[in-house]
């Protein structure tokens, strides 16, 4: 099972950049799927995550910029970062509860994708 992550890149404040995670290999199902980022020197924290029928949780610094898409037939979700600030600069983290049979389920994350803002 890996996850794969695209997108991200430099942009200045204000801008807008996208992101894009898909998992493959063998799978049963995806359960939680979604976004967090880890800025040089502080914790790791949630962006968005969202279920398998489209719950969306977003993290505070998200809210009202940021917006997610899941297509369940792709095992693929989307982040679309819009009004983006130098405080969002992070590296970006795929993260998935992937079901590789009933009931075995596992967290995996992806490799990392960076998002620089500058100001």
């Amino acid at each position: 099972v890996q996850l794969q992550a695209s997108g991200g890149g430099s942009v200045q404040a204000g801008g807008s950049l996208s992101l894009s995670c898909a998992a493959s290999g063998s799978i049963f199902g995806i359960g939680v799927m979604g976004w967090y980022r880890q800025a040089p020197g502080k914790s790791r924290e949630l962006v968005v995550v969202s279920t398998s029928d489209g719950s969306t949780n977003y993290g505070n610094s998200a809210k009202g910029r940021f917006t997610m898409s899941r297509d369940n037939a792709k095992k693929t979700v989307y982040l679309q970062m819009n009004s983006l600030k130098p405080e969002d600069t992070a590296v970006y983290y795929c993260a998935a509860y992937i079901y590789r049979n009933v009931g075995d389920g596992t967290l995996y994350w992806g490799q990392g994708t960076q998002v620089t803002v500058s100001s």
